[in-house]
């Protein structure tokens, strides 16, 4: 969405046009789904927290800078909202971690049905050290890996230099090749 658009919506939001705020959940939704999905471990809780963050920014917009972008901002909201769902359900355990995108696809079965278990089977490994992983390494690698946003975007919703955001990546993808490997995880790097 255009951020003069953004702006424009918001801005009707404020003086009571509740029905403004639609297409920015439209806009967010999906995105926001798929970093609480990672973040959160299952569609439920990250449903749950979406609508909380949604309902969250919705009550704040007084306080948005509308010449800032709303993306980063809701994000943020997102990602504290997930933080302190995770805070709230430490003692349940593991951390139930899918994210839809890995799940099997028609595409998978053209290539047999060993295709499908190899595939499920890294999807699930992967998914099982991400969980073995702390809270900030699995956060920043589901906003880079799984979001797709770039260091510029992560750095504004980490409110972080992006130098700092890059040495977090590194570390966190070294967190999880060393937890990919406890697990019995073989690397081939070609050179």
């Amino acid at each position: 969405m255009q951020p003069e658009v953004e702006r424009e919506l918001i801005l009707k939001c404020r003086s009571g046009g509740a029905q403004f705020y639609e297409p920015l959940v439209r806009a967010y939704e999906a995105s926001g789904l798929r970093l609480a999905i990672g973040m959160l471990g299952n569609v439920d809780d990250a449903r749950d927290a979406l609508q909380d963050a949604f309902v969250k920014a919705y009550t704040s917009l007084g306080k948005f800078d509308v010449m800032r972008p709303f993306g980063p901002w809701f994000f943020q909201i997102l990602r504290n909202q997930c933080r302190d769902m995770i805070r709230s359900r430490q003692s349940r355990g593991k951390l139930e971690v899918r994210d839809e995108r890995l799940e099997l696809r028609p595409a998978d079965f053209e290539h047999g049905p060993e295709r499908g278990r190899q595939r499920r089977a890294a999807a699930e490994m992967l998914w099982d050290g991400l969980a073995r992983i702390g809270e900030e390494h699995r956060e920043i690698l589901v906003l880079k890996e799984v979001q797709g946003f770039r260091y510029t975007e992560i750095a504004k919703m980490l409110d972080l230099p992006e130098g700092t955001v890059a040495s977090r990546l590194y570390h966190a993808r070294n967190a999880l090749r060393g937890a990919l490997e406890e697990m019995g995880a073989k690397f081939h790097v070609e050179g």
